[in-house]
């Protein structure tokens, strides 16, 4: 099930939250920065890597002070290496997804993954969220995916209905 609501993503229910971030797991937008702030230094500690990780991948860490016990990082970006575009952020969702199953993550929450200036569009992140989330039967059960306003909201749940019906 994929449902789409207005909230902060550092104080919703879930078992873990998806978070953009570049091969050093720091974050790439200004949302996931306010994230990291929310979450606290022991989350900062957490994210500490020793190695540049490969764009497309999923690391797993504690969620520091944020209502979600863990979150699931999304590497997007690796020192120019890979561009960041809707392959890049597919394999990435794949792995977060296979990060979810590997954990017994039933509940995730997200914001609309590579969305923003100079990115994909809103529909466009959305449409990807949707086509890579497993389907029925398989961990994760639910997506929640977290937005801003309330038009945004409006616009993800019409990209929703018609990709799932």
């Amino acid at each position: 099930m994929i449902e789409v609501v207005v909230d902060d993503l550092a104080f919703i229910q879930a078992d873990a939250i998806l978070r953009p971030a570049d091969d050093a797991l720091a974050p790439i937008t200004p949302a996931a920065a306010r994230l990291d702030q929310q979450a606290g230094p022991r989350f900062a500690a957490l994210c500490k890597v020793s190695t540049p990780l490969d764009a497309g991948a999923a690391v797993v860490t504690g969620g520091g002070d944020l209502t979600a016990p863990l979150v699931v990082h999304l590497v997007l970006q690796d020192q120019g290496r890979t561009p960041m575009g809707r392959d890049t952020i597919r394999r990435a969702l794949q792995s977060a997804w296979q990060r979810a199953r590997d954990w017994s993550l039933e509940h995730v929450a997200a914001p609309p993954i590579g969305a923003g200036p100079g990115r994909l569009s809103l529909e466009e992140a959305v449409l990807l969220l949707a086509e890579s989330f497993p389907r029925e039967g398989v961990a994760p059960r639910t997506l929640r995916i977290v937005v801003e306003r309330d038009d945004e909201r409006e616009l993800a749940e019409a990209v929703l209905r018609s990709v799932r019906p």
